[in-house]
């Protein structure tokens, strides 16, 4: 992955209306209209949550990473790659933060803020907290975008964390070479009621909560293979608050949870097996996808992220022999502001399906099981026998 540098005057100020890198020049100071602009995502060498650093290479980077003695408050830290940090206040309540960003995997710049901070805002909610404030996140080549179309960006921003229920209360922003927008976050839970990647149990039926194909579409959006309806349903799915997760909190039955993003379903669910020291399998016909995934990737609409991902993690995962390279895509396949993967008991699955349901989340499904051994997952090609019943290994 190319290195993303941010530097301010990197760009040329001769008045020749040119920057560095031979792209037109906009004045900052004119408001003007998008059609003298360039797509968003024309701007940035990847987009949404696919911008992620591959995982063995984020490992390799933090391996010698030096970390201050973590004090007895600091419930939640790096140590099992949990979505946010919790540090405890009092004996009921914990200070859940986190901090997310990338570039456009959009062009429509409203668009491209709600997604940005519903992928932000997620992370409290996969914690079990509620947010309670955000502070934006902004990078902009100011030579490039109108003050319209970043305003348009943190206008779409602001207007999630509306929904929310909470405030952006202040932020920073600097000049990038490449449109940068997310979100820190911060929300509260009772420190007994974390939800956790490294809890679950032998058994915990594994539960996803929007479809996937995110990042199928975002490359479709880049090759102008995505209709209409496809862009209304990547719309739809990645601006629908994980809100779910602050009801999972209470509930007993749910043991693990985490969001699925750059990583994809398989990598964000090995990070599950590892915390918790179990084995996972995956149902692929139980899998929800977002409509017409399967014909774009076969079409070549899937990402380097997605390869990028099995290179870094395929060797803890089996595949049956009826698993085909488009199911390989799609479960390596980056998720931006992707759904909660939640690991539950048996009988509480009907349970988590019905806060599911009233929450708007049509597509959650049961996806597989947890089971005794090493931290690996197995994907099978046809299984749909009864959650819960002979979901685990044979």
């Amino acid at each position: 992955m190319r290195e993303l540098t941010v530097q301010a005057g990197n760009f040329d100020t001769d008045g020749s209306g040119a920057s560095r890198d031979g792209r037109t020049r906009l004045d900052p100071h004119e408001s003007g209209s998008r059609g003298a602009e360039a797509r968003l995502t024309s701007l940035a060498h990847g987009g949404g949550c696919g911008c992620k650093i591959a995982p063995d290479v984020l490992r390799d980077i933090l391996r010698n990473t030096r970390h201050f003695p973590a004090p007895p408050e600091l419930l939640v830290g790096i140590e099992t790659s949990d979505d946010a940090a919790v540090y405890r206040l009092s004996d009921t309540q914990a200070l859940v933060a986190t901090t997310d960003f990338f570039m456009p995997v959009v062009d429509d710049p409203f668009d491209f803020g709600r997604i940005a901070a519903t992928n932000a805002i997620s992370d409290i909610y996969a914690m079990g907290g509620t947010p309670i404030m955000a502070l934006a996140l902004v990078g902009m080549p100011i030579d490039m975008l109108s003050p319209h179309t970043i305003g348009r960006i943190l206008e779409g921003g602001e207007s999630i964390c509306a929904q929310a229920g909470i405030p952006v209360a202040g932020g920073h922003s600097i000049d990038s070479v490449e449109p940068i927008y997310g979100l820190v976050v911060m929300g509260l839970v009772h420190p007994d009621h974390i939800k956790r990647n490294r809890n679950a149990r032998a058994g915990d039926v594994l539960i996803l909560g929007k479809p996937l194909g995110v990042g199928v579409y975002s490359s479709a959006i880049k090759k102008d293979l995505l209709d209409s309806y496809g862009y209304r349903q990547m719309i739809d799915s990645t601006t629908r608050l994980n809100t779910p997760g602050k009801r999972f909190a209470d509930m007993d039955g749910v043991h693990a949870m985490t969001d699925v993003t750059g990583f994809g379903l398989l990598g964000h669910l090995l990070e599950l097996c590892r915390g918790s020291e179990l084995g996972a399998t995956v149902d692929i016909a139980r899998v929800p996808l977002l409509p017409g995934v399967s014909a774009l990737a076969e079409n070549g609409a899937v990402t380097g992220a997605s390869r990028r991902n099995w290179a870094a993690y395929g060797q803890d995962v089996a595949l049956d022999a009826g698993i085909t390279p488009v199911h390989q895509a799609l479960l390596t396949d980056p998720q931006t502001s992707g759904g909660l993967l939640v690991a539950c008991a048996p009988d509480a699955v009907d349970a988590v399906l019905g806060v599911f349901r009233a929450e708007g989340f049509g597509h959650a499904a049961v996806v597989g099981q947890m089971h005794e051994g090493p931290a690996t997952v197995r994907v099978r090609a046809d299984d749909r026998r009864p959650y819960g019943i002979a979901l685990s290994e044979p």
